[in-house]
């Protein structure tokens, strides 16, 4: 949040009303998307929340754009077909290093769906955002996404702030954090909702290939093959 204050201000823009509705709009469906996806990923097996939450993410915004008159090429098209195979494939777990086990309830459900709608509502209100008001909108969107987690974790009793290690991490997340939203906030204002929206939802895909650099993680066949299709949709979406 004070990141990205210190940007906005220094970038300038206009702070509009729109830039304050769509913004604190946008940070509520943040903090909901974060919290209804660990608390499935928590109760529910992986293997199927993650895939799920990602295609629903990718899913959201596509749909947006067609229904209010996006019409992307053909090539595009494909692309994006692609692209919501390679999520599915690129997010899928092989093991839960949990011994418990975990259903996938009701509740699972739920969470599940509604932590990848909101997730994907991220990416089609802000960019509902006027673009005069330049990076204002992520700001009043980290403000609102703060307070409510602040509050939900205060009510739950499990506000703790980090010490050591964790403090650390959390900051350099902070920094990787503002640097994601303003790029995706960029990318928004230059393209269409629909191409863009499922772009950025390929962050698996970087997730996996951190994993496999920086954690010598393994990685399972499928998700070999889902990497391979997110680099052909990207090209293909570029190119239409």
């Amino acid at each position: 949040m004070v990141l990205l204050a210190v940007l906005a201000s220094i970038v300038g823009g206009q702070v509009t009303g729109g830039a304050v509705f769509w913004g604190g709009l946008c940070g509520v469906s943040q903090a909901f998307g974060v919290w209804w996806f660990y608390a499935a990923l928590g109760s529910g097996p992986i293997s199927v929340v993650s895939p799920l939450t990602a295609v629903l993410v990718a899913a959201v915004p596509v749909g947006v754009g067609l229904v209010t008159g996006e019409r992307p090429g053909f090539i595009a098209v494909v692309g994006v077909l692609l692209a919501l195979i390679a999520v599915v494939l690129v997010s899928r777990e092989a093991t839960d290093e949990d011994v418990r086990p975990h259903k996938f309830t009701a509740t699972v459900a739920w969470l599940t769906v509604g932590s990848g709608l909101a997730f994907g509502l991220n990416f089609v209100l802000i960019h509902q955002a006027p673009t005069e008001a330049r990076l204002w909108p992520l700001v009043f969107a980290r403000i609102s996404a703060s307070v409510l987690v602040i509050a939900i974790a205060a009510v739950s009793s499990n506000l703790r702030p980090p010490t050591g290690l964790p403090l650390k991490l959390a900051v350099m997340a902070a920094l990787l954090d503002t640097g994601a939203n303003v790029a995706m906030l960029l990318a928004l204002h230059a393209s269409l909702l629909s191409l863009a929206g499922v772009l950025m939802s390929l962050y698996p895909a970087a997730t996996v290939l951190l994993a496999i650099v920086v954690l010598r993680e393994r990685v399972t066949r499928w998700q070999t093959v889902g990497m391979v299709l997110a680099l052909v949709a990207v090209a293909m979406i570029a190119a239409g």
